[in-house]
């Protein structure tokens, strides 16, 4: 479920800007789906079987407005009280507002939350993401969701070619993950996707706080949808040896497995201590 559209966030690679999703007015002029919650109370009542219920694809449900509208809190409350799962994508700190309730989901059924973590440096954070709190506050969330016993897989996403793609970068955001006790850490590439309308406005970006760079970037890239860093070997490899070392998930296919399953024998486990 996506109950915004837009994002206040202002990261400077989002692909969501991008023409093929059919904005028309500016992205950070939020569209509010202010009948979710009816929505999807209906949905819930409708449906025979419990699952899991994501949300974060493609805006962020914790971004400045959920302060004030709390869609986000009052959809999660429906799923607690439906006794459904949530998987919530975010890269907000403003997650901490309810973690009680995520705890209390995760106690009858399923919740997990996802981080996306770009560079371990917040000072290079606070300009690709430079409206959002910084990596720092996004690992205290990870480790609060750790005390708390919920799970939470970390996206770690985009590595911009010559900006963060470095060993250093990466590895500070491993020991990060290893420190707060990951469930997941998902990679779609080590690099980024570019396409009509976010492309233009990643290479304004590059052009404000990276001078000469998009040049480079044209040179060695085109138009391409996929814009691999030229360390990307390196880092993939990286990537999964440490991940196979700690035992935490890593294959797309796996993590998105575990994101779906809704744990049907949870309820009977329970029941189970008093027979």
């Amino acid at each position: 479920m996506n109950l915004y559209r837009g994002c206040t966030h202002g990261c400077i690679y989002c692909d969501s800007r991008s023409k093929c999703y059919g904005f028309e007015h500016a992205f950070e002029d939020i569209e509010v789906k202010q009948n979710a919650p009816v929505l999807l109370e209906q949905k819930l009542r409708s449906k025979r079987k419990k699952c899991m219920i994501g949300t974060g694809a493609m805006c962020d449900p914790y971004m400045h407005c959920e302060e004030n509208l709390m869609l986000t809190r009052r959809c999660m409350e429906l799923i607690e009280q439906y006794g459904f799962g949530i998987a919530v994508q975010t890269k907000s700190d403003r997650i901490l507002r309810d973690l009680e309730l995520l705890r209390s989901i995760n106690e009858k059924s399923k919740a997990v939350v996802q981080m996306t973590l770009t560079t371990y440096d917040d000072s290079l954070c606070r300009i690709v993401e430079p409206h959002v709190c910084v990596t720092s506050s996004r690992v205290k969330v990870l480790k609060a969701m750790r005390e708390a016993g919920i799970p939470t897989i970390v996206w770690l996403t985009p590595l911009l070619p010559f900006i963060n793609d470095t060993r250093e970068n990466l590895d500070g955001i491993l020991n990060d993950c290893l420190e707060a006790g990951v469930k997941g850490i998902l990679n779609m590439g080590m690099g980024v996707t570019l396409r009509e309308g976010n492309r233009e406005y990643f290479y304004q970006a590059l052009d404000r706080h990276f001078p000469g760079l998009k040049k480079e970037y044209q040179s060695r890239y085109g138009y391409a949808y996929e814009v691999l860093s030229p360390n990307h070997r390196m880092l993939t490899q990286r990537f999964e040896d440490t991940c196979q070392r700690a035992g935490i998930l890593y294959k797309a296919e796996d993590i998105f497995a575990y994101l779906k399953e809704f744990p049907e024998e949870k309820g009977y486990e329970q029941m189970s201590l008093f027979v």
